[in-house]
């Protein structure tokens, strides 16, 4: 792995799980230094951060983690409303139907209670979205949907698990992977609809 991807791949992982907190100050020496790399690949992880919109750059030396609240987690829900239904209507008219059909018998089998639930679901919905990606067939989309999963994670860290919103999350991904699996586009594109305003929802309580 380049070193400009190291450095990427680290301050990415820290800015989405909260180690780098929004506010942060990203010195370009100290950061170098910390992360064992040249200023120039720095620099070049720096830049990629910049244009995912997850640093803002103060003065030629000094990038900060830019912060996060409702009315940008809103922005984020509008365009990820309109490439996930597009994505899911797609994904029913060009998937791999019986993909999708196993996704259902997964999120059915989901339970939480275990001591691994949580995580287990989590890396679900991940191949979910990977067998979406697949099936859509459309690269501009999926670059898309790329960027805005790069700022879901911070949104679902800001979250509080509830556990009755989990348990209804994981009915409304099996119904969405059931409605693909049936070659069933409206249907898909609204239980997409549906996940996605409960969603917001419950995000926008837990900041109050």
């Amino acid at each position: 792995m380049r070193a400009s991807d190291r450095a990427y791949t680290t301050l990415l992982d820290e800015i989405q799980e909260g180690a780098l907190p929004a506010g942060t100050v990203l010195g370009e020496v100290e950061q170098a230094a910390r992360l064992g790399v040249s200023r120039t690949p720095l620099r070049e992880a720096l830049g990629r951060l910049a244009a995912d919109g997850l640093v803002a750059q103060q003065s030629p030396r000094v990038t900060v983690v830019t912060p996060i609240d409702a009315d940008d987690i809103r922005e984020i829900f509008e365009v990820r409303r309109a490439l996930e239904e597009s994505a899911a209507r797609l994904a029913a008219e060009r998937g791999d139907a019986s993909a999708f059909a196993v996704l259902a018998r997964e999120f059915a089998d989901v339970d939480l209670d275990r001591a691994d639930g949580l995580d287990a679901y989590y890396a679900l919905i991940a191949r979910f979205d990977r067998q979406l990606d697949a099936s859509v067939s459309n690269d501009y989309l999926t670059a898309a949907l790329r960027t805005v999963r790069t700022h879901l994670v911070r949104v679902r860290r800001l979250a509080r698990d509830k556990p009755d919103r989990l348990a209804a999350s994981v009915a409304e991904h099996r119904l969405i992977a059931s409605a693909i699996a049936a070659r069933d586009a409206d249907l898909a594109a609204h239980a997409t609809h549906v996940h996605l305003h409960n969603a917001l929802t419950n995000i926008l309580e837990s900041l109050k």
